[in-house]
C-alpha cells in the first residue's frame, strides 16, 4: 500500500485462492476485488499422476502428505500470493441425493423429520459425516406467481461428507501453509462459475479423470445429480490404443487436439469419439429422465471438466443433443487483460471449480 493510499484512508483489497482438489490433478486461481469487480491475477494447473508413479492424467489417491507437497509445489509455480483460500470437496467422496418428504412449516419439525430420513441413505453412522440439506423451492404456478397453499410434499437435497475426508484436505491445506474458512462440494462451485440461467433446467456435464458428473440445475439449486463411470482417462486409454503410443504422449494429445486426437475411423473400437458418444449416451438418459418426471425441458447443456473439452468436442455434442450446448467459459466472470482472453476461453472447462470456489471466497470480503 503506498503513503498516498495510507493518507487517503484506502486499504488495497485482499486476494483470494480457489483450490480445487481432483483426483488426477490440482488447479488454483487466485483472484482479487477491484472497484466490485473480480479480477484475475494468476492461476495454475498440476497434474497428480506422477506424484503417485503414475502418468499425467491417470486418477490417484494421495496421502495428505503427497497433496500438501504436489500443492506446495503448485502454490510456488503459480507464483500465488495468498494464503486466504477456499477448497473443494470431491464429488464422488460426497452423497448428494434428493428426497421427497412430508412437507413441515416448523423447522424444528423439519430437521427432525430430515435427519431420520437422512439414515437410510447413508451407509455409515450419521455422526460420521457432516450432514447439510436444503429444501428445494417449490415450481411457481406461472411467470413470478408464488404457490397458493401448504403444498403435501417437499423435496429436500440431502449433502453429506464424511469427517475422514473433510480431515485430510484440512491436513493437506494446512500443511501446503494455506488457511480455508469453507469447504465446497465442487459441483455448487462448477454451478456458480458456468450456469446463468436463474430459472429454465439446465444440464451440466463435467468430465472428470475417473467418472462423469451430471446434474440438472433448476431456479439455481440441483435438481438431479448422476454419475457416469467414464471419464477423460478413458478418452486418454483409447487414444494410446489407437494410435499405440504411450499413456503420457496421449494424454498430451488429447489435451492438444480432441477428438482428433485419434487418426483411426469415428466409431473405431477404440476412438476417443466411441468413448465421448458413449459418456453421452449416458448424459441423455439422465436428461430424458428429468424431462419425463418433472414434466419440463432442459434448455441448455453446459460441458465442462478437463477431460478434452474443447469448441470442437462442444460441436460434436451438438448433433447428439436436440437443444444447445455450450462449452464453460468460467473465466469470463473475471477482469482480464484482452490477449489472454483466447488461451482462458481454451483452458475454462478445466478451471470451473477453482473459479467458483474463487467467487464464493472473494463475496467473504
Amino acid at each position: 500500500m503506498s503513503f498516498l493510499d495510507t493518507l487517503l484512508g484506502k486499504k488495497k483489497e485482499a486476494s483470494v485462492l480457489g483450490v480445487d482438489i481432483g483426483s488426477s490433478s490440482l488447479k488454483v486461481v487466485q483472484l482479487r476485488k477491484e472497484h466490485g469487480k473480480a479480477v484475475l491475477e494468476t492461476y495454475g494447473e498440476l497434474a497428480l499422476g506422477p506424484y503417485a508413479g503414475a502418468v499425467a492424467g491417470a486418477a490417484t489417491a494421495l496421502s495428505a502428505e503427497e497433496i500438501a507437497a504436489s500443492l506446495a509445489d503448485l502454490l510456488r509455480e503459480a507464483k500465488v500470493t495468498t494464503k486466504s483460500a477456499g477448497v473443494s470437496i470431491p464429488f464422488a467422496r460426497s452423497l448428494l441425493v434428493l428426497v421427497e418428504l412430508p412437507y413441515r412449516d416448523d423447522p424444528k419439525e423439519q430437521k427432525t423429520i430430515i435427519e431420520l430420513e437422512a439414515r437410510k441413505y447413508i451407509p455409515v453412522p450419521v455422526s460420521e459425516v457432516q450432514l447439510d440439506w436444503f429444501v428445494v423451492p417449490p415450481p411457481a404456478e406461472g411467470p413470478g406467481a408464488k404457490p397458493s397453499g401448504k403444498p403435501e410434499k417437499m423435496e429436500v437435497f440431502l449433502i453429506a461428507v464424511h469427517n475422514d475426508e473433510l480431515a485430510l484436505l484440512q491436513r493437506s491445506v494446512a500443511a501446503a501453509g494455506l488457511t480455508s474458512s469453507f469447504f465446497e462440494i465442487e459441483i455448487f462451485s462448477t454451478i456458480r462459475a458456468v450456469v446463468d440461467e436463474p430459472v429454465k433446467p439446465v444440464m451440466v456435464l463435467d468430465i472428470g479423470a475417473a467418472t462423469t458428473k451430471t446434474y440438472i440445475v433448476e431456479r439455481g439449486v440441483v435438481a438431479l445429480s448422476h454419475s457416469i463411470a467414464m471419464g477423460s482417462h478413458d478418452i486418454t486409454r483409447a487414444i494410446a490404443v489407437s494410435e499405440n503410443i504411450p499413456l503420457a504422449r496421449a494424454e498430451a494429445l488429447k489435451k492438444q487436439e480432441g477428438l482428433a486426437a485419434a487418426d483411426g475411423p469415428a466409431g473405431a473400437e477404440h476412438s476417443p469419439e466411441l468413448v465421448f458418444s458413449r459418456i453421452f449416451a449416458g448424459a441423455r438418459r439422465v436428461l430424458m429422465q428429468f424431462e419425463q418426471s418433472r414434466k419440463e425441458a432442459v434448455t441448455k447443456v453446459v460441458l465442462t471438466g478437463g477431460g478434452g473439452v474443447t469448441r470442437e468436442l462442444g460441436t460434436y455434442a451438438k448433433n447428439l443433443f436436440s437443444i444447445d450446448v455450450v462449452v464453460a467459459d468460467p473465466f469470463k466472470k473475471c477482469e482480464a487483460p484482452v490477449f489472454m482472453r483466447p488461451i482462458l476461453e481454451e483452458i475454462g472447462p478445466e478451471f470451473a471449480v477453482a473459479v467458483g470456489l474463487a467467487l464464493r471466497k472473494l463475496a467473504e470480503l
